[in-house]
């Protein structure tokens, strides 16, 4: 489990890119670097990492669910997924 606050400054960035998303396309296709430089750093969508929607776990995660393979585990295993299940034979 992340920490409350690396959660929260994830959610910054989230908000950060999406405000300034517009404005670095203007200002890269301007080809204008040294004021794309001066938004803050927060703006750069690299700065993002992929996280666990319930736990904020950065390693192991899966796109498709946007969970971590612990989480998705334990749902499917609870039968919390559809179309999930675990494989036997």
């Amino acid at each position: 489990m992340a920490k409350e606050s690396v959660k929260a400054r994830q959610r910054k960035r989230e908000k950060i890119v999406l405000k300034y998303k517009k404005k670095r396309l203007l200002l890269k296709n301007a080809k204008d670097y040294n004021s794309l430089q001066k938004l803050p750093k927060n703006a750069s969508p690299v700065r993002l990492c992929n996280r666990c929607n319930i736990t904020g776990r950065k390693r192991g995660y899966i796109r498709d669910f946007g969970i971590s393979r612990i989480e998705f585990r334990r749902l499917a295993s609870e039968g919390l997924i559809p179309g999930i299940r675990k494989a036997s034979w």
